[in-house]
């Protein structure tokens, strides 16, 4: 791989999958070239969620987190192109959906804000998880995948995005 293409992380939340949303999330990368070589539903149990969000165990919301993380299945993806990291992050929108531009994922899916989810005493739901840099990346993926789980292919649409 060029040093402009990588691998990033990406999770669909509960509250993605119960909604039926999944689908148009995905396409919604597809269709900006990047593509899925690793992905599966998974129930994540307190193990993976602990080492997903180490730098979380300690805080006082971390145990909601936990709750909501693992109140339903979520879909873990591995996607690639280029500057992956960079875009996807760019796609998804900012972290508090409320300051998220409508034309992301989170400005056109999520709906909670922090602060209706600090008012009503709820943990801050917005539906999807991508990695911040190239390192963190790399280490959610071998978080949730394994080797054999990620796959290498040419797409069909490869020469026209990169």
């Amino acid at each position: 791989m060029s040093e402009h293409i990588e691998r990033t992380f990406v999770a669909l939340k509960p509250d993605t999958v119960k909604r039926g949303i999944s689908g148009k999330i995905i396409d919604i990368f597809e269709q900006a070239g990047f593509k899925v070589v690793g992905m599966k539903m998974v129930q994540a149990d307190e193990e993976i969620l602990k080492e997903h969000y180490s730098e979380h165990v300690d805080k006082d919301f971390y145990s909601r987190l936990e709750e909501y993380m693992s109140s339903g299945p979520i879909i873990a993806m591995v996607l690639e192109g280029v500057n992956t990291v960079e875009n996807v992050r760019k796609i998804v929108g900012e972290t508090d959906p409320k300051a998220a531009d409508p034309a992301t994922i989170r400005g056109k899916f999520a709906h909670m804000s922090f602060d209706h989810a600090d008012g009503s005493g709820r943990l801050h739901k917005n539906i999807i998880h991508a990695s911040a840099e190239k390192d963190e990346a790399e280490e959610e993926i071998n978080i949730w995948f394994n080797e054999e789980e990620l796959h290498s292919f040419e797409s069909a649409q490869e020469e026209f995005v990169r």
